[in-house]
């Protein structure tokens, strides 16, 4: 379903970048554009914040990925990698971005989730019978989660126009 956009809605975007990044890797082994991302999902609406989560690695490569997000006037919120006894990683920045939508929901109109993860829908419920904002998802649809499309007002498929959001396409 479309959702109406108008000009004056406050819009807060909210990106798991991990996931998005992943995506991209995984289904077309490209990197993502996200400036581009959050100038169309954005739609002409007045932007209050626009937020990545993402994650520091122990080499720092990641040092350009995070200036470029911020050239783009996306915000970072980074955190370390953790890494257990038994070599195994995990990069989940969840929690940190359902604590921020929820406690800036009372000043948003719309909140979009950038991601397919299906872990964010009693997120997209909760916001919408508690603070009635409009809630949009974005992510490349082959890795969506079929809850999360059905838990938010829109989804948005960035496959449906990979040579915009990819890098290199």
């Amino acid at each position: 379903m479309a959702v109406i956009k108008q000009k004056d809605q406050r819009v807060g975007i909210f990106i798991d970048a991990q996931n998005l990044y992943h995506t991209a890797k995984n289904l077309y082994k490209r990197k993502v554009n996200f400036g581009n991302v959050v100038k169309d999902l954005l739609g002409g609406r007045t932007l209050i914040r626009s937020i990545a989560y993402v994650i520091t690695t122990e080499n720092g490569d990641e040092t350009a990925f995070f200036s470029a997000l911020t050239k783009a006037g996306i915000e970072t919120k980074s955190k370390d990698l953790q890494i257990f006894y038994d070599g195994s990683k995990k990069a989940d920045w969840d929690v940190g971005l359902t604590i921020d939508a929820v406690s800036m929901a009372n000043k948003l109109d719309a909140i979009i989730i950038v991601s397919g993860d299906g872990d964010f829908v009693p997120l997209c419920n909760y916001l919408r019978y508690h603070h009635g904002v409009q809630i949009e998802a974005a992510t490349f649809g082959k890795s969506a989660s079929a809850a999360l499309k059905e838990a938010v007002d829109e989804f948005v498929d960035l496959s449906a126009n990979p040579k915009k959001y990819l890098i290199g396409y």
